[in-house]
């Protein structure tokens, strides 16, 4: 079984292309869908509308996976970030001194959720998967951080190939698709600085919802006697954090978002 962990961003949609030009052997594709309430909607339209129609006319198999519960129900990121009795929190938040805390995001609802399907689609110990993560050469220091289950095998294609990012924005463009927008969570504290900007100028609702999102965690941090954490690295809030568009004292980006690189294998 070969199959390509797939987030909808730029490195694993080469991939895509690639895997319809015949160029890798990976028929199935893999979307660990983290939540309409919480994946990005220019992602999660991309997906929909150029990534699968694209691999249907290729031949192959481009799935949506979502993280089930034992009882059979689905849960979203968002849905497990709201929840009133959680006490620790899946998300990379910033500390007072902007330092990100521990996080389970990606291994609850991307890797693990993976895993689950392959598993229960026959991989095992004996027989494992191989497992192809959109990795390009000019994040190769990124490679092997990802810790490798009983029943997977995970390869590399794109560094194997030698092929940077910019190389796959032009297979990209050279099979008639658009770039994809970079792929993450909206409201994931390893957003550039840029990034937040943006979206308080051009996506002023999932703004609003991040700002929820930062004063739900806090509320519930304090109610159990704990310190305030942030979605930037800047300690404070998220309003006064990300001014208004041409405010006067707007911080300055020194371009360190690990999700804009794909951080969390997307």
């Amino acid at each position: 079984m070969k199959v390509i962990s797939y987030g909808g961003g730029v490195q694993s949609t080469a991939l895509l292309v690639l895997a319809a030009r015949r160029e890798i052997d990976y028929p199935t594709f893999l979307f660990a869908n983290v939540g309409e309430d919480s994946e990005h909607p220019s992602t999660l339209a991309y997906i929909r509308e150029v990534a699968m129609p694209y691999a249907t006319r290729a031949g192959l198999d481009l799935q949506q996976l979502e993280r089930r519960r034992r009882d059979g129900s689905t849960e979203t990121l968002m849905q497990r970030l709201n929840r009133p009795d959680i006490r620790s929190i899946p998300i990379p938040v910033r500390m007072a001194n902007g330092a990100p805390g521990r996080r389970s995001c990606t291994a609850d609802f991307k890797i693990k959720v993976v895993g689950r399907w392959l598993r229960e689609h026959g991989a095992t110990a004996l027989t494992p998967a191989t497992v192809g993560i959109g990795i390009s050469l000019d994040e190769i220091h990124r490679a092997n951080r990802r810790r490798c289950e009983a029943h997977e095998q995970i390869e590399y294609p794109l560094l194997d190939l030698h092929l940077r990012r910019s190389d796959c924005e032009r297979i990209i463009e050279d099979a008639g698709l658009p770039v994809p927008p970079k792929s993450a969570c909206f409201f994931c504290p390893f957003r550039t600085v840029d990034a937040w900007r943006r979206q308080r100028r051009d996506e002023p609702d999932l703004f609003a919802a991040s700002i929820r999102l930062e004063e739900t965690i806090n509320e519930r941090r304090a109610a159990l006697g704990r310190d305030s954490v942030y979605l930037t690295r800047y300690g404070r809030s998220l309003p006064e954090a990300i001014p208004a568009y041409g405010a006067k004292g707007e911080a300055e980006d020194t371009g360190d978002g690990e999700c804009d690189s794909g951080w969390c294998m997307t």
